[in-house]
């Protein structure tokens, strides 16, 4: 077995809890199911994420691996290259948005923006039992439409994979790949980057020393 369960922890600045620490998005899981008390147990961390108005414009559709012929149908909503990868994890997801509120029926701007505290919230319980999830903007939208007869009101955004990460040392060379991509130098844009005050561009002074 390869050490990336060792290594696999992100170079964070400051004190973090441990669950931002690990998450990580692997290409290579174990084929094999994912229990359904855990299933249901990150569904009920994605539930419980804050949204604009309460809204939780967010639904998921969802297929186990056990469930043979609708796996392979929500793998095939996938963009090409990421069918591969993803047809070893143990459960996929799609995500989808209701497009306006609930309360009033106008444009929900920040749909997006609640789904991705949702999935955010998914990923990081998803460490908590030995798993991992892998979020994808590949996928073919009307083709999941139609699959699952998503209404017009709702839009399919974007799919998961959710599985045990494989940490056994590759042996194709379509696994060595993945796994070159998998322990690369993990970058993010530092908080000076992102983070201003007085005027846009200008780090915000406690972050500038």
């Amino acid at each position: 077995m390869n050490d990336l369960s060792k290594t696999r922890v992100n170079p964070v600045e400051t004190g973090v809890f441990e669950s931002i620490q690990r998450r990580w998005s692997p290409y290579r899981f174990e084929a094999r199911p994912v229990e359904d008390d855990k299933i249901t147990c990150l569904l009920e961390a994605a539930r419980w994420a804050a949204s604009s108005f309460n809204d939780q414009p967010w639904s998921w559709v969802i297929a186990r691996r056990q469930e043979t012929a609708a796996f392979e149908a929500m793998l095939g909503c996938l963009a090409e290259a990421n069918r591969p990868w993803a047809g070893r994890a143990g459960v996929l997801l799609i995500s989808v948005t209701r497009q306006c509120f609930r309360y009033n029926n106008q444009p929900n701007r920040v749909a997006l923006h609640d789904l991705g505290q949702a999935a955010a919230h998914m990923a990081l319980q998803a460490t908590k039992l030995d798993l991992q999830i892998h979020q994808m903007a590949g996928i073919n939208r009307s083709v999941a439409r139609q699959q699952y007869e998503i209404p017009e009101t709702h839009e399919p955004q974007t799919a998961i994979a959710i599985g045990y990460p494989d940490l056994s040392d590759p042996v194709t060379e379509e696994d060595k790949e993945y796994h070159r991509r998998e322990t690369g130098a993990r970058r993010r844009l530092t908080l000076k980057e992102q983070t201003f005050s007085g005027k846009w561009g200008k780090p915000a002074g406690f972050l500038a020393q």
